[in-house]
């Protein structure tokens, strides 16, 4: 099936956290985000931020990318995940895409993409810090609209997160998406990685 979308629970990481803090319960059971959505259309009006230094973004006066700039005549991957310099994030989502590079390329991808509800200047210190910011293009989306337009935010409170995002991973074509696949937890990393990406383009 092209796209797994799994129901929300909680992160196993977190189960010992009081019972009547569970982490990730939403209102919602799924995400909007689905084959065939305009992501564009989906989150009107919002706009990421490229990774970049703190003189970077003086110098660019603190400019945001548009969606369409990203994604329009494009052939686009893109992963979410909850936060730079978090275990999961570092250790294996990105290293999952970093080291599959040269297989996008052979399918066509234009750019493959890593998004985070976060700052763009903690990102860039972070995709810095794990070697992967020449080969992965890196957006902030400090405020969490575009997650929150999308239905993949996520409160991460309980582990002093805050608001953040789920896991998710997403191949689309000229702005509609193709596939989409979203973890069950964000601690979890079993459909979200490189490989399952690769086998829906």
């Amino acid at each position: 099936m092209a796209m797994s979308i799994l129901k929300l629970r909680n992160s196993p990481a977190l189960r010992s956290a009081a019972s009547s803090a569970r982490i990730g319960v939403s209102s919602r059971a799924f995400s909007k985000l689905s084959e065939g959505t305009d992501i564009t259309s989906a989150a009107p009006g919002v706009s990421l931020q490229k990774a970049r230094s703190w003189d970077e973004g003086v110098s660019s006066k603190f400019s945001t990318t548009p969606l369409s700039d990203i994604f329009k005549g494009k052939k686009v991957v893109i992963f979410g995940l909850p936060g730079a310099y978090t275990g999961v994030c570092s250790q294996q989502h990105v290293p999952s895409y970093k080291s599959h590079m040269d297989k996008f390329k052979a399918k066509g991808i234009d750019s493959v993409i890593c998004v985070s509800v976060n700052d763009p200047y903690t990102i860039n210190g972070w995709a810095e810090k794990i070697g992967a910011k020449d080969a992965i293009e890196f957006y902030g989306d400090f405020d969490g609209k575009f997650h929150k337009s999308l239905g993949l935010d996520k409160d991460l409170s309980a582990a002093l997160l805050g608001p953040r995002s789920e896991r998710w991973s997403a191949y689309v074509e000229d702005g509609k998406v193709k596939a989409v696949n979203v973890e069950e937890a964000p601690s979890d990393f079993k459909v979200t990685g490189a490989e399952v990406i690769l086998g829906q383009i």
